[in-house]
This record gives structure tokens, C-alpha cells and sequence, in this order.
């Protein structure tokens, strides 16, 4: 399984970002998505989209691995 989520650039190109390393997010007002290799991101996406998509992908994850808790299912 891929590890990505799907946002759109400034040049609106499709840009794909590994949701494991995100290591933060701001809005200035556009949203910077901050990696763990110091490496910044800017997307036209709200921050609440790219935090929606990378938590639907999380949830995803964890159940498929049969963790995710029954009463978010």
C-alpha cells in the first residue's frame, strides 16, 4: 500500500507527499507542509483538507491492520 496522499501544487501539478513524513503544517496563508528532512511543501490545499486526507488515510491503515477502534468504525 502506498504511503501518499494526492494534493495540488501552486502550478497546480498533482504532487503526491508521504503521510509518514509530515512533521508539520501551517497556513501563511498558503499551506506549507514541513517534512522531517526540513524540506517545505507548498500546496493549494487548506490545511484541514491535507489534515482530512492524511487522516482518512491513517484510519485506512490501522484498519487494515485490524486496530482501528470499534467505535470510530
Amino acid at each position: 500500500m502506498f504511503e501518499v496522499i494526492k494534493l495540488t501544487a501552486m502550478d497546480n501539478r498533482t504532487v503526491v507527499i508521504n503521510v509518514n513524513l509530515i512533521e508539520k503544517i501551517e497556513n501563511m496563508p498558503e499551506t506549507v507542509i514541513t517534512l522531517t528532512s526540513g524540506k517545505k511543501v507548498i500546496v493549494l490545499d487548506s490545511m484541514d483538507e491535507v489534515i482530512e486526507k492524511a487522516t482518512v488515510y491513517q484510519g485506512m491503515v490501522l484498519k487494515q491492520a485490524g486496530t482501528f477502534p470499534k467505535e470510530v468504525e
